[in-house]
């Protein structure tokens, strides 16, 4: 959700201009037609879509619906691609342990009396 400047305001099905009340009337309308307690049974492919609206309704409600919050989305910098494109290096954690050899080798335990 933070890739787009206008995408929580795209969530609510609004645009970047839009009134505090507009913002909530909008998202109390998606919660009315998502909710899991007030949308019609339907098929589980309805239902994950549905889920998946209704939390970005609250993501997008929790921001927008505050306004220092909403005022802080508005003016956060919008983000570049970088010119290059950044490789990262992947190592091998472990190497895969043998029937006879233990995952994990340990030395010596020193034990230092208490003082």
């Amino acid at each position: 959700m933070t890739a787009d400047r206008s995408d929580l305001y795209a969530d609510l099905g609004l645009t970047s201009r839009a009134t505090q009340e507009q913002i909530r009337r909008a998202y109390r309308t998606l919660v009315r037609q998502n909710h899991p307690d007030t949308r019609p049974s339907g098929e589980p492919v309805d239902s994950a879509v549905s889920d998946t609206t209704l939390e970005q309704a609250i993501v997008a409600y929790s921001i927008l619906g505050d306004p220092a919050r909403r005022a802080l989305y508005d003016h956060r910098p919008t983000p570049t691609k970088p010119a290059t494109p950044i490789r990262i290096r992947t190592v091998p954690r472990f190497q895969q342990a043998s029937p006879d050899r233990p995952p994990i080798l340990a030395g010596q335990v020193r034990w230092h009396p208490s003082r």
